[in-house]
């Protein structure tokens, strides 16, 4: 499928990876509808930081995800979904596990009950390495297990189970996209990579951190967007669940030195309890495969993990941006 000229709905499209696939998608020639959360401020999230040139090019829509009227008025005359919108911070998720039901799970039936009366010609959901748990085994690939080690991910997963049965019962033309652990500018405070360079760019010299030991995949998001448009175009991969790893993996005790190292070699690492995940909640290893993507699609990781690094520095270090984290806090 060639992308040109699509009509696309992105919903989160005001978020970290959605504001990115945005820009990719406006380079790939999409006519694309943004779907926002609606606001009172009128904040349209990363999208406002685009330029005049780009907004041009956009149609915004400001609603809920959690509204099935607003959702299929969002989809009128959409070929093309890429269903983004969700809430992702899992600390959040111990404490208000209703609201991730609501907005994960429900957001995603009201994205493919529309598709399915509109007639929509291609779904991608997005989902999350966190539903796979601590590796059983690695690679992880699309047929290891899934493990709901926190109410976030049990909510991933049953937005995952309510797409594959829209595929099931009414053959929707649904591809479940599974990045693993994406990182880049724009990211928000409550993942570790901002986290740890909002710390050091304000010359905090104890950084604080959870655990140190548990290993992740990380993805940067121009390699992240890149797959979601890849898996738009492969009609073999309807019906199919898919990841998008880097099929290596670092700790983060490894992450941190190295970002300390790059930024502020007197900093060192302190563990603060309150950033610690109950623990049979905490996802000790994630170490994706990307063969099936590589499989089924011309994508292939033009990014690794020292020239994100780089990219993602350089844009904290633009005041502007670093004035938009609060260092001090924890995010979740």
């Amino acid at each position: 499928m060639n992308l040109t000229g699509k009509k696309v709905l992105i919903t989160g499209a005001d978020g970290f990876i959605g504001s990115h696939l945005t820009e990719h998608l406006l380079a790939c020639g999409c006519d694309i509808r943004a779907f926002v959360y609606y606001n009172s401020f009128n904040s349209w999230g990363w999208l406002d930081t685009f330029s005049k040139d780009q907004l041009s090019k956009i149609e915004i829509f400001a609603g809920d995800i959690r509204d099935p009227n607003g959702v299929r008025k969002a989809m009128e005359n959409i070929e093309i979904v890429f269903h983004l919108a969700a809430l992702i911070a899992i600390p959040f998720s111990y404490h208000s596990p209703d609201s991730y039901i609501d907005t994960n799970i429900k957001g995603t039936l009201n994205i493919v009950q529309a598709a399915k009366d509109r007639g929509t010609e291609r779904i991608l959901i997005t989902s999350t390495s966190e539903v796979y748990g601590t590796a059983k085994y690695i690679p992880i690939d699309e047929k290891h297990p899934r493990q709901p080690q926190s109410p976030y991910s049990a909510s991933k997963i049953g937005a995952d189970c309510i797409a594959e049965s829209f595929y099931n019962s009414f053959n929707l033309p649904v591809t479940i996209v599974r990045p693993f652990n994406t990182f880049g500018p724009r990211q928000s405070a409550r993942a570790v990579i901002p986290t740890i360079i909002a710390q050091l760019l304000n010359g905090i010299e104890e950084i604080k951190l959870g655990d140190l030991t548990p290993t992740r995949d990380f993805l940067y998001v121009k390699d992240t967007v890149s797959g979601f448009a890849e898996i738009a175009k492969s009609e073999q991969l309807i019906g199919h669940d898919c990841n998008i790893a880097t099929q290596s993996e670092i700790s983060v005790a490894d992450l941190a030195n190295e970002l300390i190292s790059q930024i502020n070699p007197k900093a060192r690492i302190v563990e603060d309890t309150t950033r610690l995940r109950p623990e049979k909640s905490e996802v000790f290893r994630l170490y994706g495969s990307n063969e099936k993507i590589k499989s089924n699609t011309c994508w292939q990781q033009k990014y690794n993990l020292n020239e994100g690094l780089a990219e993602t520095i350089a844009w904290f270090k633009n005041p502007g941006n670093l004035r938009q984290y609060k260092a001090n806090i924890y995010n979740i």
